[in-house]
């Protein structure tokens, strides 16, 4: 991260979600009340968000708000073992909220301990932070409300699963294999080529030195 992104922290973390190895950021961004974490991983990742937070001069009790992006298992699995450990306030989409209360099975398949959600954002809606404020920009495609975060203070864009670092390329559009909407998924990358983006973190790949002139490429 940059001096601009003061207060954005990324979290990589090496884990085994179903049955293979991957590497998953989640992201906490400070504000004057504690900690923002958005997407908290899958069950059992508390430890490793422990560890995560305390290196930084805090505790989990000091996470006020998860913000979900959307609600796939690898990024909400873990939010009941969380909440055990803090009163966070949980956000989400409204279209993602029904998946994460379990009024609704999760599209992508897999079980997770549901919980409540207190607050639905959409688009616009904004986060005072540190670094600036933290918007949410709607990228649906994924899932159909999936949102990333954008820090215009910073340029920076927190890209969930919009987009994905942890490939061939240092930058892409969202996995086929995993995007039930990928035609809405491009035109969500095209919304996020229109801001003004420097730098990116994926969920999937974390921080990468890249922009808008690369997601433009992406979208096509």
């Amino acid at each position: 991260m940059s001096d601009d992104d003061a207060g954005v922290h990324t979290l990589p973390m090496t884990i085994d979600y179903g049955g293979r190895e991957i590497t998953i950021t989640p992201t906490v961004v400070e504000t004057g009340g504690g900690l923002v974490l958005i997407d908290v991983g899958p069950a059992g990742i508390v430890d490793s968000l422990r560890t995560h937070v305390r290196g930084l001069g805090y505790d989990l009790a000091d996470i006020w708000l998860v913000l979900c992006t959307h609600h796939d298992g690898d990024h909400v699995g873990g939010l009941a073992e969380l909440l055990a450990h803090t009163d966070a306030i949980v956000a989400a989409h409204p279209e993602e909220a029904p998946y994460i209360t379990g009024e609704r099975e999760p599209l992508k398949g897999g079980q997770y301990d549901t919980v409540a959600v207190d607050l639905e954002l959409t688009d616009g809606a904004r986060v005072a932070t540190a670094a600036g404020p933290l918007e949410v920009v709607e990228t649906p495609g994924h899932t159909p409300g999936h949102v990333s975060l954008s820090v215009p203070a910073g340029n920076l864009l927190i890209a969930g699963d919009a987009l994905v670092a942890d490939g061939d390329e240092p930058l892409s559009g969202p996995k086929p294999e995993f995007t039930p909407e990928m035609d809405q998924a491009l035109e969500s990358v095209d919304r996020l080529a229109a801001l003004e983006i420097d730098h990116v973190v994926c969920f999937h790949g974390g921080y990468v030195d890249r922009g808008s002139e690369t997601i433009r490429e992406i979208g096509g």
